[in-house]
């Protein structure tokens, strides 16, 4: 059977197409969830999703984040994201990744692709074989997470001062859940910075190696609400915050790069209620698109640079705002979204 792009779009979404091609292994979805500043840009996940359902769920979560991490970023585009259902160790093939390139080309130009979670720049290239709309290759942009992992630390310094009175990280105890390209940068930045490093993650050589290199304390998955610590840095998948466990966190601040941390948005105001600061995701580890985004918009190293460098004083001002006005950090950052692209479509009309 051929590529196929079957329209599945729900409301407050521009375009979300389940794609398949089943002679080549692919089942996947693309979202594109607003264009108002500029062409989506969101990265390519591949993960073992249990139903079809979990997987279009995630590609909507992650489109719409992507929205509102290029407007506070104070990136010209816009927010979208595919997901691909496979596991990345035993299904990923250049037959699938070419087909996946050819959905994103009959796009036209209207959804950028890059890699995430499961996908690398060698396989970013495979996709690019079939359309000139994949970036972050190894010769342009490259591997973004670096440049998140360093993002996500400047953040948590600009959090600290607000929340111990010093952005300095000396003897805090950070914990670290999930060591992929992100976490693992990250960690190596807290190191450096003499942190007293916490990890947990599923795969025992990367703890082994956050130990052997970072001198770090290794603890069990399950126990994360259970251990004392200053900062909360998740950096595995989303919705680790529910209710509950917003309940039982020891940290005082929560600076990390999952997308989609908070299990609702609910649990922003819970955090804030027990004195927890939450620094919302969407910005925190925004420095990969940003990156990322001068593949896209032929911008000089300087300027993104300069846009880098911007994050941390946008969480001072979130922050600021949030003391002002009694609101959570979130309803402030969604405050500014809402703006922006209020202002964008204005300007279109």
């Amino acid at each position: 059977m051929p590529l196929t792009l079957s329209e599945e779009t729900p409301p407050g979404f521009e375009r979300v197409l389940s794609v398949k091609d089943p002679d080549a292994g692919l089942d996947a979805y693309i979202a594109i969830h607003s264009t108002a500043l500029g062409p989506a840009a969101g990265g390519c996940r591949m993960w073992a999703y249990e139903h079809q359902e979990a997987a279009k769920a995630d590609a909507l979560r992650l489109a719409a984040g992507m929205t509102s991490k290029c407007a506070l970023a104070g990136l010209p585009l816009g927010g979208g994201k595919s997901v691909i259902i496979a596991d990345a160790k035993t299904q990923k093939t250049p037959d699938l990744l070419r087909a996946f390139g050819r959905a994103v080309d009959r796009l036209a130009g209207r959804y950028y692709t890059a890699e995430d979670v499961g996908i690398s720049p060698d396989d970013m290239a495979i996709v690019a074989e079939e359309t000139e709309y994949a970036v972050g290759l190894n010769g342009g942009a490259g591997d973004p997470s670096p440049f998140t992992a360093e993002g996500v630390f400047r953040c948590m310094e600009a959090g600290a001062e607000v929340t111990f009175g010093t952005g300095d990280l000396r003897g805090c105890r950070v914990l670290v859940q999930g060591l992929g390209h992100v976490g693992m940068g990250l960690a190596g930045w807290l190191h450096r910075a003499g942190a007293e490093l916490i990890v947990t993650d599923i795969d025992p050589d990367l703890l082994a190696r956050a130990k052997a290199e970072f001198g770090a304390e290794i603890i069990a998955p399950e126990a994360v609400f259970y251990t004392d610590m200053d900062i909360f840095a998740p950096c595995a998948l989303g919705g680790i915050l529910t209710e509950s466990s917003a309940q039982k966190l020891t940290a005082k601040l929560v600076a990390g790069a999952a997308n989609n941390q908070l299990a609702t948005p609910l649990v922003a105001d819970r955090l804030r209620a027990r004195g927890i600061r939450y620094l919302p995701d969407y910005v925190v580890n925004a420095g990969g698109i940003i990156h990322v985004s001068a593949d896209i918009l032929k911008t000089d190293p300087a300027a993104t640079r300069a846009k880098l460098d911007g994050l941390a004083q946008r969480m001072r001002d979130l922050l600021k705002a949030s003391d002002r006005t009694g609101k959570s950090t979130l309803a402030v950052a969604d405050g500014m979204v809402a703006e922006i692209l209020k202002s964008a479509r204005l300007g279109a009309a």
